[in-house]
């Protein structure tokens, strides 16, 4: 609505409808920030969890490998690992929260085929392949937990930015608007009301 707008009722409602839409959209947009910030702070600890986890799962995998080269030798386990094919399990879906589209990233393989032989291999190999499996699953949901909360961040700085706006700026302009109107019509009826007097006491003479 123009905020030159000429003063009359129908104009004072329209502000009035105006300015009530905009503090309920700061309180929507308000309540939607507080649960993205919400969602970002837990996104934030599971990622720090998970980090932990890694770094303790990696340790555990090269100490299982260094012992599977030592046991079964280093030519024996490149060609073990040369027989493990190229990734192609990870499934990427969405969802959403308050408008904000979140990966879901999940793996099909089946870990408990493996894909090489036991004749040239030994109990280290199994267990250095079942630990880079669980690194590799960590790295999948660590990434995903980065990428959610990377998107929660940029829609929070959004959100913000629009109920700043509508603070800031929008409401107060209708606020102004609504008293500048009210102000105007008093003063016009009052006008009114000293004219009708007028008029009632020169027709009485």
């Amino acid at each position: 609505m123009n905020t030159n707008a000429f003063p009359t009722k129908g104009n004072l409602m329209i502000a009035k409808n105006s300015l009530a839409l905009a503090k309920q959209g700061y309180e929507l947009m308000d309540k939607k920030r507080n649960i993205l910030i919400r969602e970002l702070m837990n996104l934030i600890d599971e990622a720090k969890t998970i980090q932990s986890e890694i770094d303790a799962t990696f340790t555990q995998a090269y100490q299982a490998l260094q012992r599977a080269n030592i046991e079964a030798g280093i030519r024996n386990v490149q060609e073990i690992a040369q027989a493990i094919p190229v990734e192609e399990s990870v499934r990427i879906r969405t969802r959403s929260i308050m408008g904000t589209e979140i990966p879901l990233v999940s793996s099909d393989e089946d870990k408990r085929i493996p894909y090489y032989g036991f004749y040239n291999s030994c109990e280290e190999v199994d267990l250095a392949r079942e630990r880079f499996l669980k690194v590799k699953e960590l790295t999948l949901r660590l990434s995903m937990v980065e990428n959610s909360a990377y998107r929660l961040a940029m829609n929070i700085r959004k959100t913000q930015k629009r109920a700043n706006a509508l603070k800031n700026i929008t409401i107060p302009s209708y606020t102004v608007l609504v008293k500048d109107i009210s102000n105007a019509l008093e003063e016009k009826e009052r006008e009114e009301f000293t004219r009708l007097k007028v008029i009632k006491r020169n027709m009485k003479h």
